[in-house]
């Protein structure tokens, strides 16, 4: 350690990415600290993709206890659901989890702050009104829930409270058509909620392949989601604790809980930036370098707070390649092609690569090949479900340059294809390989003919 400093490396904000940063530093001998101001595991944990992926769990039995009629099954009694057991299952889960975080920090070496940390210079953070000074300080504070300001915005929440409602609501309504709206409004959809999804847009998952995001659409509305694209809320009024959501068609929907799910902006807000060089994006988010460095020399940020990819592996990715950066042989690289990931929307998606239209734009000439079908479990389960596969080839070089799932175990299917495609299989590679049988992932290497 520099003996100028009482840190070689300060990290701010212990989500996934500053957790990683601090451990791996601390194993290399340096002399860590970790400040969090909220709950140890950052959004992932605490309100993301953990307790999320547990509610869309808990939607999907009713489907589940209804298919199994097919099958023999038979219940006395019709089921019934408790969301405070659900709530409150979960809450202990994510205690359990903050519990290992406080023990992987502690094990590591590094000191945790639990405190909310500002930048006082380049150099030194404060935290609980002591100031500490660090040769390196990593910014790693998230993201959090954009709600836009309107007449009556203040009765909409945010996914951030979706986790700890008192009681679930009869009726809802969802506003945004990315994947936090379409995963919360299949949850409470599965939940036997009233569910609308509004939003401005005409087609929902904007930024994934036009064909997948329009068979999500239509499978939605198939389980009972009622969709109202093109359409923009213009007030909401609290009558009675019911609420009056009114769009700018001029109808209203009465609604018990109104979600807003319109996107996340970088954490960076009363983090006393301005005390340094950097500066700030229009949307809050912090400009790094290659090597996540930002104008300030001394002053390094990544995760969700740079804006690149907002997706809890790729934070720790990038921790690992920042601290062998600055403490290792400065060889690890992060490469943000071809990243998997999974939408738990229902139906679901998973995707790895370039969808159609973006794989138009890149190459000149590719094949397109899809398959459509009712899932096994279907056969006897009697439910309408539907499974959507598609690969994008380039013709010239016969490589596959994207793969999209949408329907049941999308996500555990992409994991293993998205090793496929970042080792450049061909086509070829898929159409030489035997399928497992049977199974919904066989189709990925038994599609012979392209549809287009």
């Amino acid at each position: 350690m520099t003996e100028d400093y009482d840190y070689d490396l300060f990290v701010i904000g212990a989500g996934s990415g500053g957790v990683r940063a601090a451990r791996m530093a601390a194993s290399r001998g340096k002399k860590v600290a970790i400040a969090e101001e909220r709950y140890l595991g950052g959004t992932c944990v605490n309100v993301g993709c953990v307790p999320k992926k547990l509610f869309v769990y808990a939607s999907q039995f009713p489907e589940q206890f209804y298919s199994s009629q097919g099958f023999g099954w038979s219940q006395e009694s019709h089921p019934t659901f408790n969301w405070a057991t659900l709530r409150d299952n979960k809450t202990s889960e994510i205690e359990r989890l903050n519990d290992i975080y406080q023990s992987l920090i502690d094990n590591s070496g590094a000191d945790l702050f639990d405190g909310r940390a500002t930048v006082q210079d380049p150099n030194s953070v404060v935290v609980n009104g002591t100031s500490y000074s660090a040769k390196i300080i990593l910014i790693a504070t998230g993201g959090w829930p954009f709600i836009p300001e309107f007449p009556g915005s203040k009765y909409a929440i945010s996914s951030n409270e979706m986790f700890f409602l008192d009681e679930l609501p009869a009726t809802a309504v969802v506003v945004g058509g990315g994947y936090i709206a379409v995963e919360f409004a299949g949850i409470l959809n599965g939940l036997g909620v009233d569910t609308h999804l509004v939003y401005r847009g005409d087609k929902l998952l904007k930024s994934f392949d036009r064909e997948m995001s329009q068979k999500i659409a239509a499978g939605m509305q198939e389980k009972g989601v009622k969709l109202l694209l093109n359409t923009q809320i213009t007030s909401i009024e609290n009558d009675a604790d019911v609420f009056n959501v009114r769009t700018n068609h001029g109808n209203t929907v009465k609604s018990d809980l109104v979600l807003y799910a319109t996107g996340r902006t970088a954490n960076t807000s009363g983090l006393g930036l301005e005390n340094t060089k950097i500066e700030l994006r229009k949307d809050g988010s912090v400009p790094v370098d290659g090597n996540f460095c930002t104008a300030e020399p001394s002053i390094y940020a990544l995760g969700d707070v740079i804006d690149r990819v907002q997706l809890t592996p790729v934070a720790i990715q990038e921790a690992m390649v920042l601290v062998d950066h600055l403490y290792g042989l400065g060889e690890a690289q992060i490469d943000y092609n071809n990243i998997p990931t999974a939408v738990f929307c229902q139906p679901e998606l998973g995707t790895v690569g370039l969808s159609e239209e973006a794989a138009m734009k890149t190459y000149t000439d590719i094949a397109v090949y899809t398959s459509e079908f009712k899932p096994m479990l279907q056969t006897l389960g009697g439910g309408n479900d539907r499974i959507t596969m598609k690969l994008v080839v380039d013709k010239a070089s016969d490589r596959v340059v994207g793969c999209h799932m949408v329907g049941e175990h999308a996500a555990e299917i992409i994991q293993g294809m998205a090793i496929a495609i970042k080792a450049g299989a061909t086509k070829a590679d898929f159409d030489a390989t035997v399928g497992i049988h049977p199974s919904a992932a066989e189709e990925f290497v038994t599609m012979r003919e392209p549809s287009r």
